[in-house]
């Protein structure tokens, strides 16, 4: 009975000091939250972090359904970077850039979903691309518990975060906070309303070794996704049928990488696959425009005069004034991105409708066969990648 007894105190206590512990690494975490899961509007958001931001769309959903943006801008890290938040195209409108790196499809849908539960959307600007315009997987941070379902969102948001807050890998950052040695190179895309930092871009094509490093990597990485895919058509239909419902505006556009990744999907075969995907996003618009709604999708990709500019290794500069590498463009395009899409005239962008896509597509072969011609240094990297 002495033993029992015993054996039962300890079991006690080692539940105990286990149960303190746990609360105690929980608190600690919760408080420092190294990775802004539960911030908006506070003295955390605006720390300087390690370049590559952990666990943003938790950030980002915790963060959306506190500021209730009027205007959404979703999509992968091209949108993340390059749409800015701050432009005169919204006017005094709240905006939000919840586009993720890495992102899929089937990720931006789900965001949209969570902002649409939070918030009453009056335009939401959705950047997409034909090889990552698939249902596959994309942002790995992006569980599905953290989208919004009904009006107990922050009591749910409460509990998924205390539970992460117990993690090993969050108690490590947690205690290289307070040490001062986690990092301190860019702002949380939090502090700029979800826009990318520049300067954690800057980190990481630095690593690479410049600009001119970067550029094949990111053509490579371009042209191996999967998309596009017939499921990730019917999840946009789905999210713009449902965007359209509820009175919001749709601008849908594809992003202007530079013209290095549209040759990528030349050379690879992917090019007919690509216009029949265009074809099929000016359908789904124009089907949506005859049922009452506002959709519109652009065409910024391809070789134009913005997409067409000379890398460093043609170019004699060390960096591109439109474009970080060849798969991020600059806040500076982004701006024209919207103004165009807003009502701007100019060359730069078309409008896919049934009645244009045909003739842009013919353009955009004549042009890039022109390229060909006019740009051997880049058409030679391209093809020996």
């Amino acid at each position: 009975m002495h033993a029992q007894a015993d054996w039962r105190r300890y079991v006690a206590i080692f539940c105990g000091i286990s149960l303190v512990a746990t609360v105690a690494v929980a608190a600690l975490n919760y408080h420092v939250d190294p990775y802004l899961i539960h911030q908006w509007n506070t003295p955390n958001v605006q720390r300087l972090l390690p370049g590559r931001e952990k666990l943003s769309p938790w950030g980002k959903t915790y963060a959306l359904a506190r500021f209730r943006p009027e205007v959404l801008y979703v999509g992968n890290s091209r949108t993340e970077l390059g749409l800015p938040v701050n432009s005169v195209v919204f006017g005094q409108r709240r905006v939000f850039n919840a586009a993720l790196s890495g992102a899929s499809l089937g990720d931006a849908a789900a965001m949209v979903r969570h902002a649409a539960a939070v918030s009453r959307l009056d335009t939401v600007v959705w950047g997409i691309d034909a090889p990552s315009f698939s249902m596959e997987l994309g942002n790995t941070d992006f569980e599905r518990g953290l989208v919004a379902e009904d009006k107990h969102y922050f009591l749910r948001r409460l509990m998924i975060n205390l539970k992460r807050a117990i993690s090993v890998d969050m108690t490590m950052d947690a205690i290289r906070v307070l040490r001062g040695t986690f990092g301190a190179v860019c702002q949380s895309s939090l502090a700029l309303y979800g826009q990318r930092d520049g300067r954690c871009v800057r980190e990481r094509i630095d690593s690479l070794g410049g600009t001119s490093a970067a550029i094949l990597p990111r053509v490579r990485d371009f042209a191996r996704g999967a998309g596009p895919t017939a499921d990730a058509m019917r999840e946009l239909d789905e999210s713009v049928a449902g965007l359209c419902r509820a009175g919001t505006r749709v601008m849908l556009y594809v992003n202007p990488t530079h013209a290095m990744t549209a040759d990528a999907l030349y050379w690879a075969g992917k090019w007919p696959v690509m216009e029949a995907w265009q074809s099929q996003l000016s359908a789904l618009a124009e089907e949506r425009r005859r049922q009452g709604c506002d959709v519109r999708v652009f065409d910024f990709s391809g070789f134009n005069d913005v997409t067409t500019e000379p890398p460093p290794q043609a170019g004699g500069r060390p960096e591109m004034v439109n474009y970080w590498e060849t798969s991020h463009y600059r806040a500076n395009v982004g701006q024209m991105v919207l103004e165009r899409m807003s009502g701007g005239v100019g060359s730069f962008g078309v409008e896919l409708t049934p009645a244009s896509v045909f003739l842009h597509q013919a353009a955009q072969r004549a042009a890039r066969d022109a390229y060909h011609q006019t740009h051997p240094i880049e058409t030679a990297m391209v093809r020996e990648r």
